[in-house]
């Protein structure tokens, strides 16, 4: 029951990012050109997610234990180090640059979107790589 519950929530997922625009580079970098042709649309789709989770949030933590897990997983770490802020840098620059992030790329994967081609396989290169670079703890 576990599993179909993740596919329909990444189908849910998915298709509010292609209803949104999100799978579209060329509506992103539109979002991010703010001295050219900048498209404000994207804020409200940020909005809307900040206040879903928002009350996502404040209803499922109301609960003793997750459904289908033993217990909830959120993180504890508060503080800012150096491997946080180049994660964060890399992303917005990967974001900057490609119009994708993760979750847009693979909905624009399965729609053949222009660009998508060279985006994913670096995506894929940047995930193994934080995985071999990581120090171990």
């Amino acid at each position: 029951m576990k599993i179909v519950f993740g596919l329909l929530s990444g189908l849910l997922f998915g298709f509010g990012l292609v209803v949104s625009g999100m799978s579209n580079p060329a509506k992103v970098l539109n979002f991010l050109d703010v001295f050219g042709t900048f498209d404000p649309s994207l804020i409200f789709v940020m909005g809307g997610a900040i206040i879903v989770v928002f009350i996502g949030y404040k209803l499922v933590l109301k609960r003793n234990t997750p459904i289908f897990n033993d217990a909830f997983q959120i993180p504890t770490r508060k503080d800012i180090d150096k491997r946080l802020l180049l994660g964060a840098g890399l992303f917005g620059i990967g974001w900057g640059i490609g119009g994708f992030c993760p979750g847009p790329a693979v909905t624009a994967l399965l729609m053949g979107s222009e660009g998508i081609l060279y985006f994913f396989p670096s995506l894929l290169i940047g995930l193994w790589a934080s995985r071999v670079l990581k120090p171990k703890n």
